[in-house]
C-alpha cells in the first residue's frame, strides 16, 4: 500500500503534504524516514492537511510532523505551503488555516503567499524560557539571546555576519538548554544597512539549519524593533533560500510572506520494509 503526497517549498523550506484522510499508522514513523534526504524523498516535515470546503474562505486543519517524529504548534513557511496547496484545490486565493498556535488568514497576491502570524509574545511562561522577567538580550549556554513566541520559541541573536557564524557548533547547547523546558529554536541575524536582515535558523525538530524558518524571520523582526535596531515596514529578512516580507498591523500582529513552490508529486509506503 502506498500513500500519494504533494512536494512543496516556501523560500527552501520544504515539506511533504499528505491529506489527512489517508491512513497513516505512524506519523512519526514515517516522517523520520521519508524527511531524511538520503534514503527518503527529503523534506524538513510532513504537513497532514483536512481541507474543509463548506467554509468561506476554505479552511485546512494543519498537522506537521517533524523529521525527529516530534510534532511542532506551529510553521510559517509550512503554513504557507498549506495555504497553497488549499488554494490550488478550491480555486480561491484566501482560505483559514487551523493550526495549534491557533486560526489563521493566509492570501494570495501576485504569485506569492501572505500568512497571518498572530501576536507575538516575550512573556517567559509563553515562550517559555525558565525566568522571571522576559529575556531581553541575556547570554544563555554561550551565545546572548532575546526569546520570542511567534507560535513557538525562537532564541534570537544579533551578530555582525550570520555566514562567520559556526551555527551547528553553537546552537544545539542553547536549543537543548536548561532555561526551556520544550527546548528552542536558534536564530541568528545581521543587519543589512537598509532595515532589513540576513538570517540562518538551527531548527528544534529537524535538529540541524534549514534553508528557511517562516517563524524564524517573524522573531528577527519583532526582536529587532523591539530592540530599536529597525524601523521598516515591511522588514526584510533573507534566509538562504530566498527573501520573506514581515509585516505588523495596528494590533501589533505580524504577517509573512513570501513565494510557494509546487516541486512534485509522488508515493511513500506508509510501513517500512521490515513491517511488510
Amino acid at each position: 500500500m502506498t500513500v500519494p503526497f504533494q512536494k512543496y517549498h516556501g523560500t527552501g523550506n520544504d515539506f511533504l503534504i499528505i491529506h489527512a484522510d489517508e491512513y497513516v499508522s505512524d506519523r512519526g514513523a514515517l516522517a523520520v524516514r521519508e524527511c531524511d534526504r538520503e534514503n527518503g524523498v527529503g523534506a524538513d516535515g510532513i504537513l497532514y492537511l483536512a481541507l474543509e470546503e463548506k467554509f468561506r474562505p476554505p479552511r485546512v486543519v494543519m498537522t506537521l510532523v517533524q523529521p525527529d517524529g516530534s510534532t511542532a504548534p506551529m510553521c510559517g513557511n509550512g503554513a504557507r505551503c498549506a495555504a497553497e496547496w488549499a488554494m490550488d484545490r478550491t480555486d480561491t486565493d484566501s482560505v483559514m488555516i487551523d493550526t495549534q498556535s491557533g486560526t489563521l488568514r493566509a492570501d494570495r497576491t501576485d504569485g506569492v503567499v501572505t500568512i497571518e502570524m498572530g501576536t507575538p509574545t516575550f512573556d517567559p511562561d509563553d515562550v517559555p524560557v525558565r525566568a522571571d522577567d522576559p529575556v531581553f538580550e541575556e547570554e544563555i549556554d554561550g551565545l546572548e539571546v532575546t526569546m520570542v513566541n511567534t507560535g513557538v520559541p525562537h532564541a534570537v541573536a544579533f551578530v555582525d555576519d550570520v555566514d562567520d557564524v559556526d551555527l551547528e557548533a553553537v546552537a544545539p547547547p542553547v536549543r537543548h538548554g536548561d532555561a526551556f523546558p520544550k527546548g528552542t529554536n536558534v536564530t541568528i541575524a545581521s543587519p543589512d544597512g537598509d532595515g532589513g536582515f540576513d538570517q540562518r535558523t538551527y531548527e528544534r525538530g529537524v535538529e540541524a539549519e534549514t534553508d528557511s524558518c517562516g517563524t524564524g524571520a517573524v522573531a528577527i523582526a519583532v526582536v529587532a524593533r523591539r530592540l530599536g535596531r529597525t524601523d521598516a515596514d515591511p522588514v526584510e529578512v533573507r534566509p538562504p533560500g530566498g527573501d520573506l516580507q514581515v509585516s505588523f498591523n495596528d494590533r501589533g500582529n505580524a504577517t509573512l510572506t513570501g513565494p510557494v513552490e509546487h516541486e512534485f508529486d509522488g508515493e511513500v509506503t506508509p510501513e517500512s520494509p521490515a513491517e511488510l
